[in-house]
């Protein structure tokens, strides 16, 4: 059985977060600490520590995270400009919180490479 995380708690609105979106498969809201001008986290739902733990089940839900980040990307002024999704995956992939979670960052020129 997967770990609970901080995630989970900002879904069920035990703590405060800046939710930008909520519906039934995803919850989308700003990072605590962000590297760029927009910086925000796109998360299942369902507590998924790992990309490697991604099921068949879940590509309604992954597909989503996709569609809010079009939709929030737009709604901050980034989508003409340009924008990076980035997931990492495991300790050597940069993941810190093992609940599946997708970076939506822009607002500024990202370079070749951005750690998040």
């Amino acid at each position: 059985m997967a770990e609970e995380t901080i995630f989970s708690k900002i879904i069920r609105k035990e703590i405060d977060a800046d939710v930008l979106y909520q519906d039934e498969l995803v919850t989308a809201f700003r990072d605590i600490n962000p590297r760029t001008p927009t910086h925000v986290l796109i998360i299942p739902n369902k507590l998924i520590p790992t990309t490697n733990d991604v099921e068949s089940e879940d590509e309604a839900m992954m597909g989503r995270m996709f569609t809010v980040a079009k939709k929030i990307a737009k709604e901050e002024g980034i989508a003409e400009d340009g924008y990076r999704l980035i997931v990492n995956c495991n300790a050597h992939g940069g993941q810190e919180v093992y609940h599946v979670h997708m970076h939506l960052v822009g607002g500024s020129p990202l370079g070749p490479l951005l750690m998040v």
